[in-house]
C-alpha cells in the first residue's frame, strides 16, 4: 500500500492520499475519509459515495 502526504508551503500537513485494494482514498489530516477513486471506472466520489466526476479529483476535495 503506497500512502502519499499532501502538504501547503509551510509543511503543514493537510490530508493523505492512500492506495486501499487498488482503490484510492482520501482522508483529511485528523484521518477523516473525503472521498474514493476507482481506477477501474475511473470515477471520484465523495465520502457519502456521490459521484464528484470522472478522472482523479481527490485533491479537490480537501
Amino acid at each position: 500500500m503506497a500512502t502519499q502526504d499532501l502538504r501547503d508551503r509551510t509543511g503543514k500537513l493537510l490530508g493523505r492520499i492512500k492506495e486501499v485494494g487498488g482503490k484510492f482514498e482520501i482522508r483529511s489530516a485528523t484521518g477523516a475519509l473525503k472521498g474514493k477513486y476507482d481506477s477501474k471506472t475511473n470515477e471520484t466520489r465523495d465520502a457519502t459515495g456521490r459521484l464528484v466526476g470522472k478522472g482523479n479529483l481527490l485533491s479537490s476535495l480537501l
